[in-house]
């Protein structure tokens, strides 16, 4: 090429064909040129030596665009910036390299996850936290460079959420707040950068269901039912079945163990982790205790009432844990289609128009609205009951709380003496209140067990 090449439109269409790259360099721009491929392809780029460095400093190129996408005065312009930016001290190419190096939100999610979060919490909260990231944050932000993540894109991922589910948008933020806490301590964003901090949230209303005395009622009778003759169903108006069994055919059925489960959790007040996880071992007949090793609060010892107890000692061993499962050798996963059954034939189910995200009922085909049906009682509102049943028994709230579990056993040497602490005639009256209501049992003097009353064929 002659000495005084100026890159412009018409110069750059003139360039030859070549057999391997080459670049051409513009004779009025020191570092600026065009390099072109053997396919013809053409791409501006700049040349430059770091630091203002002498010939012993290794050049770098950086890419400024490709011909056709950018016009040669749009590179030349690109070309001035990047080498004032080299005689102010700084590095294009390493800055722009540094940017493509720069993780992801879904790479910092990930990194936070398995290095952060499953070593140190327990598996139930990890999981939580995991599902928090792939439903909600990594569909939303996930191919995003973590450390350019503003408030603005925050908010937006909260409102978003927020329109069909506000506490799920609140643990969300909190999820991605601790992720970023934690990626400023591995330098993976920059110190101090947490664009969630400062947001908002939705206000939240505590949902706490206590049932009544006519609730536990039909609780007891459901539960019955279920694990005896069976809760009837009715085949879906909606459906296409061709052979659906006769009505006095169509009845569900539930497991020992799961009824027993579910009166456990109402008389214990235990949470449902303590309760399917229980193993046999743990289970003191003779104190009349659960003398759990972990829980969410840590050890813990849980006093068992007389319906509890009763419970325990009537139910088949299949294993090492009390409420038995498919498999006999592991816990039972949960108890969604028993509690769903129940809960249904109680009358703690209720149909409500289904939303969309933006908040709009959703219509079918037909402009006919969705309908989905919605539990108004859950499996953990049995544990507040447990409490209720206590404060209404004139019981002190430091003593339901410790019932509860909501403060720590000091020792193991505690619960020597639980059999002599207020804490046993606290969970028998508890107990004796919530079996008369449900029809379950009763109590003599002392605590001691007497049959349990079974009803409806039970």
């Amino acid at each position: 090429m002659a000495e005084g090449f100026r890159i412009t439109k018409r110069t750059v269409d003139s360039l030859p064909a070549v057999d391997s790259p080459k670049v051409f360099y513009d004779s009025a721009l020191p570092g600026f040129g065009i390099r072109v491929m053997p396919s013809g392809a053409k791409a501006f780029v700049v040349e430059y030596r770091p630091g203002g460095g002498g010939r012993g400093v290794a050049k770098r190129r950086m890419k400024l665009g490709t011909y056709g996408e950018i016009t040669p005065e749009e590179a030349r312009d690109l070309a001035r910036d990047a080498l004032a930016d080299v005689r102010r001290g700084e590095d294009p190419a390493g800055a722009r390299a540094a940017e493509r190096a720069a993780p992801t939100v879904a790479e910092m999610a990930e990194r936070w996850l398995a290095e952060e979060v499953r070593p140190k919490k327990k598996p139930k909260t990890a999981a939580g936290y995991a599902a928090l990231m792939a439903n909600h944050v990594i569909p939303a932000l996930g191919s995003r460079k973590a450390a350019g993540i503003t408030e603005a894109d925050v908010a937006r991922l909260h409102r978003r959420v927020g329109a069909t589910a506000r506490i799920a948008a609140n643990r969300a933020v909190a999820a991605l707040s601790a992720a970023f806490t934690w990626a400023q301590r591995a330098r993976m964003v920059p110190k101090g950068h947490n664009p969630c901090q400062g947001l908002d949230r939705f206000r939240e209303t505590r949902r706490e269901t206590f049932l009544s005395g006519q609730q536990l009622e039909r609780l007891g009778a459901a539960i019955r039912e279920a694990e005896t003759v069976g809760i009837p169903w009715e085949p879906n108006p909606a459906g296409k079945v061709k052979h659906a069994p006769k009505a006095g055919n169509r009845r569900v059925r539930i497991a020992p163990h799961a009824a027993a489960a579910l009166r456990l959790l109402i008389f214990t007040g235990a949470r449902l982790g303590e309760i399917l996880n229980l193993r046999w071992e743990h289970v003191d007949f003779e104190r009349g205790l659960l003398l759990l090793p972990d829980s969410k609060t840590g050890k813990k010892a849980i006093v068992l009432n007389a319906p509890a107890l009763a419970i325990l000692a009537e139910l088949p061993r299949m294993g090492a844990y009390a409420i038995a499962g498919e498999d006999p050798k592991k816990p039972r996963s949960d108890l969604k289609a028993p509690w769903a059954a129940v809960a249904r034939r109680a009358g703690f189910v209720e149909t409500v128009e289904k939303m969309s995200e933006d908040g709009k009922p959703l219509k079918d085909r037909a402009g006919r609205p969705v309908l989905e049906e919605r539990a108004t009682v859950r499996l953990h509102d049995l544990r507040h009951t447990h409490a209720s049943v206590g404060a209404g028994a004139g019981l002190g709230l430091q003593m339901i709380g410790k019932l509860l579990g909501h403060t720590q056993a000091a020792t193991t040497q505690r619960y020597a003496h639980l059999a002599d602490d207020p804490l046993r005639a606290a969970s028998e009256t508890i107990g004796a209140r919530l079996a008369a209501a449900m029809g379950e049992g009763a109590t003599g003097p002392a605590g001691a067990v007497l049959p349990m009353r079974r009803k409806g064929g039970d």
